[in-house]
């Protein structure tokens, strides 16, 4: 074996380790093994290319995910009724899965009810049943709890995403998609080694945001900035119409972050702080380009959001059904200065002991960032899904329905 092929090997036992890697990791890893960029990437695209590994972009960070070989194919069933596209949705999902192809909802749905397939890729506008119809009865049937179901579409995102997610859509990819994209999202979706992949729960974590912390207190440049973007008035609506409901938006604003951050190439950092606010960093113009498309985009759908829990259309003039003020949400950008982040990690360092530095813990992360003594706090289990729970410390509420 040359040493190209123990590097393979090494890249293979890191990843399964950590379970997600990401590509400035390797970098360090490589560099400090005297392995090139050049030898690096040639490795990589030769485990992906093997079916060893996948990538995706996740929060602004190239990251990679171990594959496990399985002995039978997984099933995929593509409802798009243009065949131009279907045909390109195979053909970017590529060899190693059992796809079948269907162009009319009505006996899509019964192929789905009879094949019970591992996943579903769904166009909204088709004959017959619509997708977010579709959508909604798979996560209706018992029998398909776990088919997971990404809808590729052209039409208006500003509603049908936040009702894909909330009928049990599990990824929400727009038109024209990117075929390296969706077979990277389809691929990590059903063949992930460990833990299940969850959108939400694979933004970067407490090692990842600890990075960015760090980066934005040693940076001098005078334009990276730190933020955090919350969800206000989260609480409220989730108190009101469940914890459900708190955390599909939750997994709206993660889409759209992650969506712009891809959409824009740039560098922008983000991360999920496991309560109602997600941390962002980067050049301050890419940040603020991000942040003011997202709480455009946000307050766009928010009328949806309020006709889906039972208010009547905004533009007819009336008063809602509850007759009582809806929880308001809206989208709350604030700079985070670094002072204050430097003055509260070193009261955290004080109480470390010298082995147990290492990276932060969410508590400690939003503590340094201003976030504690919020109303929300996320459990993130990669096994049992995400979980919400409402009030101080997550102590006055806590639904078994918030599980999604």
């Amino acid at each position: 074996m040359d040493n190209t092929e123990n590097f393979k090997s090494d890249i293979i036992s890191m990843i399964n380790d950590k379970q997600q890697v990401t590509l400035n990791e390797l970098k360090e890893f490589a560099s400090a093994a005297d392995v090139t960029g050049d030898q690096l990437d040639k490795c990589l695209k030769d485990l992906e290319g093997a079916s060893a590994i996948a990538s995706r972009n996740s929060g602004g960070i190239p990251t990679y995910y171990i594959l496990q070989s399985e002995s039978s194919l997984r099933r995929i069933i593509i409802v798009e009724d243009d065949k131009n596209i279907n045909r390109l949705m195979m053909l970017s999902i590529g060899k190693g899965f059992d796809i079948k192809q269907m162009y009319e909802g009505d006996k899509a749905l019964e192929k789905i009810r009879y094949e019970k397939p591992d996943l579903v890729i769904l166009d909204l506008m088709l004959p017959g049943l619509d997708g977010l119809e579709i959508c909604k009865r798979i996560r209706m049937d018992k029998s398909l709890k776990d088919t997971i179901v990404i809808i590729v579409s052209a039409m208006d995102a500003t509603s049908n995403r936040f009702k894909g997610i909330k009928y049990g859509a599990d990824y929400y990819v727009k038109k024209p998609f990117d075929p390296s994209e969706l077979r990277s999202l389809v691929t990590i979706f059903l063949k992930k080694k460990g833990k299940k992949f969850d959108p939400l729960i694979d933004l970067p974590n407490e090692d990842k945001i600890s990075d960015a912390v760090e980066k934005a207190i040693d940076n001098v440049n005078s334009k990276y900035e730190i933020g955090r973007l919350r969800v206000d008035g989260l609480a409220e609506f989730a108190k009101e119409f469940g914890n459900n409901s708190g955390i599909t938006i939750l997994r709206l604003v993660s889409q759209l972050l992650q969506d712009k951050v891809k959409e824009n190439e740039s560098s922008v950092f983000v991360g999920f702080l496991n309560g109602d606010d997600f941390l962002i960093a980067g050049d301050k113009p890419k940040v603020d380009a991000t942040v003011n498309t997202i709480i455009s985009e946000f307050s766009a759908v928010v009328p949806f959001i309020y006709q889906s829990e039972g208010y009547k259309p905004i533009e007819l003039g009336i008063e809602d059904i509850y007759g009582a003020e809806k929880p308001a949400l809206r989208l709350k950008y604030s700079n985070i200065e670094k002072g204050p982040i430097i003055e509260r990690r070193a009261e955290i360092l004080k109480n470390k002991r010298n082995d147990d530095i290492g990276s932060f813990t969410y508590e400690e992360l939003r503590h340094m960032l201003g976030s504690d003594g919020l109303d929300i706090t996320i459990t993130r289990d990669p096994n049992n899904g995400v979980r919400l729970s409402v009030g101080k410390g997550g102590q006055n509420r806590h639904d078994d329905k918030g599980d999604n």
